[in-house]
């Protein structure tokens, strides 16, 4: 992978960090593009899938092998240009996930999963946030064992790239917490610290983030793609 650099320091060796990935011009198109009337409401956020949401065996049914063109230029060019998904089933990205955090809205402890290349791209927009990455195995035995388990803090800035990969994608857990500040923000507790774009702002507000609303791209190679979507809308295989 070409990002050697942004390579975070602390978590499973595998996780990497690059700050201003898209322009602030860029951040307002994308989020002027997001299709108003996709979302899909859940009980503490909501969200919409492109091309389409995967189904009960994890199947993408895709009526267009590629995203629109509003996420291919400028995003998903650039993440390719990581060589990030070089190894992955298709070569590309062919899915992206879009979610809606409030102030105060957050997601449980969770895995990406085998339906997916073990790649994962996420792009941030609006706001910032604190991603809490935990050791899998630890985390399963929190209670039975008594053991604190081995935890990182991720800021992700507004218009940054993360890409998640190797052993931090399939030993840790993602989640973000249902708060409306993160706190004791610094370079003893957030894993990327050294690579944040804009470390004074954080320390002039007295080490704390003040949750807004963010969108999340997240962006994947679903490993299982069938092209029934494409015969039953007269299009030709992919």
């Amino acid at each position: 992978m070409a990002m050697d650099d942004q390579r975070i320091p602390g978590p499973p060796p595998s996780m990497f960090y690059m700050p201003n990935f898209v322009s602030e011009d860029e951040e307002t198109k994308l989020l002027e593009s997001i299709p108003a009337n996709k979302w899909i409401t859940l009980s503490k956020r909501r969200l919409q899938a492109i091309p389409a949401r995967l189904t009960a065996t994890n199947t993408l049914l895709a009526t267009d092998s590629s995203l629109p063109p509003w996420l291919e230029d400028p995003i998903v060019q650039r993440i390719h240009a990581t060589d990030a998904f070089d190894a992955s089933p298709h070569g590309r990205i062919n899915h992206c996930l879009i979610n809606e955090y409030l102030a105060g809205q957050g997601i449980m402890p969770h895995e990406d999963g085998g339906a997916y290349h073990p790649v994962v791209a996420t792009v941030s927009l609006g706001g910032s946030i604190v991603l809490d990455v935990t050791t899998k195995e630890e985390n399963n035995t929190f209670l039975a064992s008594g053991r604190q388990a081995s935890k990182w803090r991720v800021l992700q800035e507004p218009r940054s790239l993360l890409i998640t990969c190797g052993a931090a994608y399939s030993d840790t857990l993602h989640g973000i917490a249902e708060v409306t500040e993160d706190v004791d923000l610094g370079e003893g507790t957030v894993a990327n610290w050294s690579l944040l774009g804009d470390q004074e702002t954080v320390i002039a507000v007295g080490e704390k983030n003040v949750r807004t609303t963010r969108i999340s791209l997240t962006f994947r190679d679903v490993k299982k793609v069938s092209n029934l979507g494409a015969k039953l809308f007269g299009k030709a295989k992919t």
